[in-house]
C-alpha cells in the first residue's frame, strides 16, 4: 500500500486519547485520516463503513491470542485464527485456519490493526486479504480489506473495489467477528471539520508495512538461532491483482541456538510468484523457552536473500532482536521440516 501524507487540517483531534471538537458533527460520523505511516490504503480519509454497502458478514473462531507485550512500537497483541464462515449478497466462503491479526495500541489510546487472511469460496476458488486498520480508540476502528482474487474468476469485483469494516475480537469466547462494507460511493468531504486526525505519541516508531532492504554489503556473522519448521499443504491464487500467489501454511517446529523454543501453530509463506514481487514472504511466531513471544517475518531481499526481521517486547531476555540486523540462510531440508538458520549481520 502506498504511503502518502493528506495536507488538509483537521479541526477535530486527538489529544492523550479523548477528542476535543469545534464542529457539530458526531465524531463517529467523521472522516478518519489515518498516520502517514500507516495510511492502511486510504490516506485521503477512512469513511464510516456503515455509510456504504454491505459486502459481507464473517465469524471466525481463534486458535489463541498472544500478549506479546510493550515493543518498541506500542502494546502487541497477536491473534491466531482458526476457521470461520463468511456470508455476504454475492459471496459465501470458509476462513481458511492459521490467519493472522496484528493488533497495536499506544500509549494515547490509538489502535493499529494488520491482518492476513485466506478464504476458499463456494467455487473452491481462493482469496488472499492482507488488510489494515486504525482508529482513535477500539470504539472506532476502521479496517481497509484488501482482496487478491483471480482477475478471471467469479469474485474478480473484489479486486477493485473499496472496502472499509469493523473487526472486533471476543477474547471470551475466543472469535473474531468482522463486516465489509463497500464504501466506493460514500463521498469524502473537502471541510476540514469533517476529519478525525488520527495522532501517533511523539517518539514512537512506526510499524514497517515493507520488509526490511538489507545494504548489499552486509554479510552473515554469528549464529542467533536455528528453526526446524513444518508445513502444510496450502492454496494458490492464480492471476490476482499481484499476480499468482502460493501459501505454504506453517504448523510449528523447533528453535535452537541462542534462542530456544517452538514454532507455534498460525502464519504462512505467502509467495510471490514470477510478478516482480518477494519470492519468500513467511510471516509467523516463534515461543521462546521463556515464554516470550516474538514476531518473525522473512523475505526475500532482490540480491541479497531473505532478510528477518523480530518484534517482542522490549523489557524481555531477548529486546536485542528488536534493533538488531539479521539475515537468514535459504531453506533447505532437515529432520522433521525445513531448516533455516539466521545470523546476525555484519
Amino acid at each position: 500500500m502506498a504511503r502518502t501524507r493528506f495536507a488538509s487540517v483537521a479541526i477535530l483531534t486527538l489529544v492523550a486519547g479523548s477528542f476535543t471538537a469545534s464542529a457539530q458533527t458526531k465524531p463517529g460520523e467523521r472522516i478518519l485520516i489515518p498516520a502517514a505511516a500507516w495510511d492502511c490504503g486510504l490516506p485521503s480519509g477512512i469513511p464510516k463503513p456503515e455509510n456504504g454497502t454491505l459486502v459481507l458478514e464473517a465469524e471466525v473462531k481463534l486458535d489463541a491470542i498472544y500478549d506479546v507485550g510493550q515493543t518498541p512500537f506500542g502494546k502487541r497483541q497477536a491473534t491466531v485464527t482458526q476457521t470461520g464462515t463468511i456470508i455476504g449478497p454475492k459471496i459465501k466462503a470458509d476462513v481458511l485456519p492459521g490467519g493472522l491479526d496484528y493488533q497495536l495500541t499506544l500509549a494515547n489510546g490509538v489502535v493499529e490493526v494488520e491482518q492476513i487472511l485466506v478464504l476458499r469460496t463456494s467455487a473452491n476458488s481462493h482469496l488472499i486479504m492482507r488488510n489494515a486498520g486504525t482508529g482513535p480508540d477500539a470504539g472506532d476502528l476502521r479496517v481497509v480489506f484488501d482482496f487478491e482474487a483471480s482477475a478471471t474468476g467469479e469474485f474478480a469485483w473484489l479486486n477493485t473495489g473499496k472496502y472499509v469494516g469493523r473487526r472486533t475480537i471476543d477474547a471470551a469466547t475466543k472469535t473474531l467477528r468482522f463486516s465489509i462494507h463497500d464504501v466506493s460511493a460514500v463521498a469524502v468531504p473537502a471541510e476540514p471539520a469533517s476529519f478525525v486526525r488520527i495522532v501517533k505519541p511523539a517518539g514512537v516508531p512506526p510499524q514497517p508495512w515493507d520488509y526490511r532492504h538489507a545494504d548489499a554489503a552486509e554479510r552473515k556473522g554469528d549464529t542467533i538461532i536455528t528453526e526446524i519448521v513444518t508445513l502444510g499443504r496450502g492454496p494458490q491464487v492464480r492471476g490476482g491483482k499481484r499476480g499468482n500467489r502460493n501459501v505454504i501454511p506453517i504448523t510449528g517446529g523447533t528453535l535452537t541456538g541462542q534462542i530456544t523454543g517452538r514454532i507455534l501453530f498460525g502464519g504462512a509463506d505467502y509467495q510471490t510468484l514470477g510478478n516482480g514481487g518477494p519470492p519468500i514472504d513467511a510471516r509467523y511466531l516463534w515461543q521462546t523457552t521463556e515464554g516470550d513471544v516474538i514476531i518473525v517475518r522473512n523475505t526475500t531481499n532482490p540480491g541479497i536473500g531473505l532478510v528477518p526481521t523480530f518484534e517482542t517486547r522490549v523489557d524481555g531476555k531477548f529486546a536485542w532482536l528488536n534493533s538488531g540486523k539479521y539475515l537468514s540462510s535459504n531453506p533447505g531440508m532437515g529432520a522433521g521440516g525445513l531448516s533455516i538458520s539466521m545470523f546476525k549481520s555484519r
